[in-house]
């Protein structure tokens, strides 16, 4: 017993010296944090400026960079610190110079973050992952079957912007929070990675976006908070029986609930929401669900700063289908970016009243753009055309 009882005793001071000996990391420290580290170090409060701009902005991978910080205190750091614990297991790349990494954190798990570009664009978007795992069980959705296994903290999920800016020395523009996990289930963490990207690497709120699967109570939360991002919902079903087969989060929160959510969202932060539709053949991708949606009653009147309904046209073994429309259930906008075409023979198919509605036509071409005009013109519609989805969105 009397050994023991100094095994356990040993074993305690071994983990207390392994905790003094830790290193600080400096990633996901804000400026006042290290004001407060320069302060114990006996340096002067500008030193911790010049050491936030090497980490956050010219995204320093070593102290030997950080040329402009005198050598016996970046001896010092060296001796006390590092700059990040988080590590690239593996790193893809697509043939469009989309970017997706496999990171590897403090405790051997991973999650993974992507480096989305668009049409050569200089705007440049990391997604990023909220959670290690998901609790949510979406059936199309791999993380999900996985299952939680932690929530990540604030700094591991702004380390991924970071790695990402190290890797690439180019600057991320936009974040969108759709990578693994359900953010909401994380959401204090959530809210404090969204505080340290907007001070730390100054991305601005409405560059910041957050999916959820539809956690009704922190929709109405996230519309309080001083920092609002914009939101995304996963909606991929017309209904709530259709809804409740792929996603069991619509058997807690249904599709009512979400809507009556939104609209306080809405109403409250006046930024439109993004509904997300994936494609499942033969569920939620036939010409029966798209009968549905185009069939839902649209409110007499929007405003086009409001959200948005997406409608695509494609043929398929059902013909010509419209898909990913799920946004007329939510009662919002027209949003038409897709085969001209397509849509007028949708809208002559279910006879598609659009009195009183604005529809916006994202198009380049005139040649294709003039018609689809002069129909929706023809069915009484107010038109808003743009070259571009960045203008309306």
């Amino acid at each position: 017993m009397l050994k023991f009882f100094i095994m356990e005793a040993q074993s305690k001071n071994m983990e207390l010296t392994e905790q003094k000996n830790e290193k600080i990391r400096l990633s996901g420290l804000d400026k006042n944090a290290l004001e407060d580290l320069m302060e114990t170090l006996g340096e002067k409060k500008f030193r911790a400026g010049q050491v936030f701009s090497w980490l956050y902005v010219k995204n320093a991978k070593t102290f030997d960079e950080m040329s402009d910080i005198k050598k016996d205190l970046r001896e010092k750091l060296k001796e006390i610190a590092i700059i990040t614990d988080v590590k690239i297991k593996t790193k893809q790349i697509s043939t469009d110079g989309t970017l997706k990494y496999l990171l590897e954190y403090k405790d051997g798990n991973t999650a993974e973050c992507v480096l989305m570009r668009f049409d050569n664009r200089a705007n440049l978007t990391a997604c990023v992952s909220s959670q290690i795992g998901c609790a949510m069980g979406c059936k199309f959705c791999a993380t999900g079957q996985r299952g939680i296994i932690r929530n990540l903290e604030p700094y591991e999920i702004l380390e991924q912007i970071l790695t990402i800016q190290r890797d690439t020395g180019l600057k991320v523009t936009n974040v969108v929070f759709m990578g693994q996990g359900e953010p909401f289930n994380n959401y204090e963490n959530m809210m404090k990675a969204i505080g340290l990207i907007n001070t730390c690497l100054t991305i601005g709120i409405r560059r910041i976006t957050v999916s959820t699967c539809g956690i009704v109570p922190k929709i109405y939360d996230i519309s309080n908070e001083e920092l609002v991002p914009t939101l995304a919902i996963s909606l991929h079903a017309p209904n709530s029986e259709l809804r409740a087969q792929i996603m069991p989060v619509e058997k807690r929160y249904n599709i009512l609930e979400l809507k009556k959510a939104l609209q306080r969202y809405s109403e409250k932060t006046g930024k439109r929401v993004t509904l997300e539709y994936v494609l499942i053949g033969k569920l939620n991708d036939t010409k029966e669900v798209n009968g549905i949606l185009l069939q839902s009653p649209l409110p007499e009147h929007l405003d086009i700063n409001q959200a948005f309904k997406a409608i695509s046209y494609r043929k398929d073994v059902d013909g010509f289908t419209p898909s990913s429309i799920g946004k007329l259930v939510m009662g919002v906008d027209t949003f038409i970016s897709c085969t001209p075409y397509g849509v007028m023979k949708m809208f002559e198919e279910y006879n598609i009243d659009l009195t009183g509605k604005n529809v916006v036509i994202l198009g380049r071409s005139n040649i294709v753009g003039k018609p689809l005009i002069h129909c929706c013109l023809n069915r009484n519609a107010t038109v808003t055309t743009c070259h571009s989805k960045t203008q309306n969105i």
